[in-house]
């Protein structure tokens, strides 16, 4: 794939951008398909107003960043400009979904200062969808997440583009979702059928609203759909 550099004019919401990459995209079955596309829809309803949208979890690998994907392509497949962030700056997985370009800059760099606004948006091969890649580790995530210029950023992505969804890390060992929250309209807690537990859950629940953070609701992820009886054990499990 041929990576071609074009300037955009400013102001323009259909515009280039700099950075341009192919998406590598795995290939999902039709309940899946149709499970993201309810998830879109409510997320619609959410509120008018609501466009930015932070996704976390309370563990790793519980399917928060596949959400935060498969959320913007369904918004982006609805003809929304949906951008997807990538504000996992501690252990991001979002290269991985490169499948061909060149991404130089990411959110790291346009927090400390080191690039712009249009310097760190990437433009991919699918219609409507955009990334901010996560770029280097910092040494100070919480602290530069809080900081002016991420909070400009979110005003500025919202002139952009009709739907953000921001990936953050997990609650369960930093407190960066919380810190990102307060910069959001609502979010999702993705939950892990076969991990979840009742009282970290809550926990995590508990320290995003501290944050003044709106939940809109909870996806639960890897779901036995066989399991006819799934449903009666999850909502009466221990609180271990």
């Amino acid at each position: 794939m041929e990576i071609m550099v074009k300037v955009r004019a400013n102001g323009e919401r259909g515009c280039e951008w700099m950075q341009k990459f192919e998406l590598r995209l795995d290939d999902i079955d039709f309940q899946s398909q149709e499970s993201f596309k309810t998830l879109r829809f409510n997320v619609e309803f959410s509120g008018e107003k609501n466009q930015v949208f932070y996704i976390t979890s309370t563990y790793p690998n519980e399917g928060k960043s596949t959400v935060s994907l498969e959320l913007a392509l369904a918004f982006s497949d609805n003809g929304k400009k949906a951008l997807l962030i990538d504000a996992d700056l501690r252990k991001s997985v979002s290269r991985q979904l490169i499948r061909t370009g060149s991404i130089e800059m990411g959110l790291s760099d346009y927090l400390v200062g080191r690039a712009q606004f249009d310097d760190v948006i990437a433009q991919s091969n699918i219609e409507n969808f955009s990334m901010i890649f996560s770029g280097p580790v910092p040494p100070n995530p919480s602290e530069i997440l809080d900081g002016e210029r991420f909070k400009h950023l979110i005003e500025t992505v919202k002139e952009k583009f009709d739907i953000v969804i921001i990936d953050t890390p997990p609650m369960g060992s930093v407190i960066d979702a919380a810190v990102i929250a307060k910069n959001c309209d609502g979010g999702i807690i993705v939950i892990n059928s076969g991990q979840a537990s009742y009282r970290q859950i809550r926990k995590t629940k508990e320290q995003l609203e501290r944050a003044d953070s709106k939940i809109i609701g909870c996806v639960l992820n890897k779901v036995d759909a066989s399991n006819n009886d799934y449903y009666y054990g999850y909502y009466h499990r221990s609180e271990e």
